[in-house]
């Protein structure tokens, strides 16, 4: 048994690696796999030797279409599932998303904002990070100015802050110009990676590799908040100062991720369950192991949403279509506990 779940384990690791050679041959212009060699061998010397770099039409589309949305399904699937499970950790609720404060009602403003008033991609961008956060601190504002303790109180102030900016986004999709400017705002707030580039990825990789290193560092701290206040409190533990450090280390993943991709749903909730049906409740395997398979399934997922259909179909319908039967089957079999 112990040789089958280490293989097992080793198995799904490897995931991401096969899904990314194999999601280069996905879509619409074909791709053969003497093509892809040659256009790899060609970049490889081109970046590293100087050789001339290859012009061609496959080598525009793998290298330069398909590869930056692939590393950004990786990247943005991984990142919503590690601050998905340390949510779920600290407030110790199954039920537990990274949005849970806020963060992408708020970023979803932003990005809306941004569209009213420049259509800039970058802009969008930068706004859509900013109202993450500020979404965030003014949850948790109002959960340190409030008389109640625990995590119930940082869940109800992100249901208020929630509410105020989903009532702003419908304002400002009311106000939106309906030819040019609502079709835009419907389209990023159902999630897509269609216009995403390498300079992209360097904006979010960053604020991604923090906060997922510091939440991978307090693994043992997330374990001890998931036992309760009173233990970790028992085990001398400063419970609200490390909640914090965890909540804005997540939420600033969470936010760097929604920038460049929209609000995708369903991922950071259902893969921390999945993850802990392979590994355990043990954060030390389950975080790791919740960036895997959150990677792979988002790869998956934007695979399906370039091939399915000539137009593109958002990621958000397509998480949630998959998401939602996930997750009835794991309340179903009732494995949807964290301890």
């Amino acid at each position: 048994m112990p040789d089958y779940k280490f293989n097992r384990t080793t198995l799904v690791y490897l995931l991401p690696f096969v899904l990314l050679i194999i999601s280069l041959f996905v879509g619409r212009y074909q791709t053969p796999l003497s093509a892809v060699v040659d256009e790899s061998i060609s970049t490889f010397s081109s970046f590293f030797f100087g050789t001339p770099a290859s012009v061609s039409t496959q080598h525009t589309v793998l290298f330069n279409v398909r590869l930056p949305r692939i590393l950004a399904a990786l990247l943005v699937g991984a990142a919503l599932s590690i601050s998905g499970a340390s949510f779920q950790g600290i407030f110790r609720n199954p039920l537990v998303s990274p949005y849970i404060l806020g963060v992408g009602s708020g970023a979803g403003f932003g990005a809306c904002l941004a569209i009213l008033l420049w259509n800039n991609y970058l802009i969008i961008q930068l706004m859509a990070f900013a109202f993450g956060l500020l979404a965030m601190f003014i949850a948790i504002s109002m959960g340190k100015v409030s008389k109640g303790t625990g995590t119930l109180v940082f869940v109800l102030s992100g249901i208020i802050v929630n509410s105020i900016f989903t009532a702003l986004t419908s304002l400002a999709k009311y106000v939106a110009d309906p030819y040019d400017q609502l079709p835009a705002i419907v389209f990023w707030l159902m999630g897509s990676l269609a216009t995403v580039r390498y300079v992209d990825l360097l904006y979010i990789l960053s604020p991604i590799l923090v906060g997922s290193l510091v939440l991978f560092l307090f693994r043992w701290r997330i374990n001890i908040l998931s036992l309760g206040d009173e233990e970790a409190k028992a085990l001398g533990m400063d419970v609200e100062k490390m909640r914090l450090i965890i909540i804005v280390c997540a939420t600033l993943v969470t936010s760097a991720a929604v920038s460049i991709s929209g609000v995708i749903g369903w991922v950071g909730l259902v893969v921390p369950h999945i993850s802990r049906m392979i590994v355990g409740p043990n954060y030390s395997r389950l975080l790791p192991m919740s960036m895997v398979i959150g990677a792979s399934f988002m790869l998956v997922v934007d695979d399906l949403s370039r091939t399915i259909v000539a137009t593109e179909i958002p990621l958000g319908i397509l998480t949630s279509l998959v998401g939602a039967p996930v997750f009835a089957y794991l309340i179903k079999k009732g494995r949807m506990g964290w301890n």
